[in-house]
């Protein structure tokens, strides 16, 4: 056994947690090494002297002390206790508020002319979206943020969101004429919208 060894070795000697191999081998080693015999003499000396001395005893009052200084303990308030019961519900909670925060931002995001749906017979003026007499939308037309004028026909839904829709006497619409003029109506809209998808996949 070397010496760093042996001297990695001796606390854990001391303390009793050293294996029979190893002991032996640690004190064949003092008994050949001086300067290392030297040294576990002093640690053992010091350790006696630690063991030797009195151990203070703690204030009968400590304990009580430090229960008291614990934070107290806390009762689940009633909305976590429903959540736990109910965790489907409260998901489906938890969606809705995290869609109509979604479909609010997205209704504050911006105030540009935004369209889909068939433009290939629309005609756009700044932000009106004119359907010219004649002319034939093919399915649904949604408009955002701008002034829709039917004087043609759409195969499908008319959708203007945060605008004005004006038919003239030779418009035809197949389907429905819905504007949309509030936050809360635009999200309504979408959710009915992502039902029909789901549902229908139109």
């Amino acid at each position: 056994m070397k010496c760093n060894d042996a001297v990695k070795r001796m606390h854990e000697y001391l303390d009793g947690d050293l294996s029979r191999e190893e002991s032996v081998l640690l004190q064949q080693h003092l008994r050949e090494c001086p300067a290392c015999e030297a040294r576990y003499g002093a640690l053992e000396r010091t350790e006696a002297l630690i063991y030797a001395q009195p151990v203070p005893a703690a204030p009968s009052h400590l304990s009580d002390a430090i229960m008291s200084a614990l934070p107290k303990k806390r009762s689940p308030k009633v909305w976590t206790s429903w959540v736990q019961r109910h965790p489907a519900a409260s998901a489906a909670a938890i969606f809705l508020v995290v869609m109509l925060s979604s479909f609010v931002a997205m209704w504050n995001q911006d105030d540009q002319l935004s369209l889909s749906g068939d433009l290939s017979h629309v005609v756009i003026e700044g932000n009106k979206v004119i359907v010219p007499a004649g002319q034939k939308v093919e399915g649904n037309l949604t408009i955002k943020n701008g002034e829709a004028e039917v004087l043609g026909e759409v195969e499908g839904n008319l959708t203007v969101i945060d605008g004005n829709v004006t038919l003239a006497s030779t418009a035809h619409i197949a389907g429905k004429v819905k504007t949309v003029d509030r936050a809360l109506d635009w999200a309504w809209y979408k959710v009915t919208t992502w039902f029909d998808t789901v549902a229908y996949g139109t």
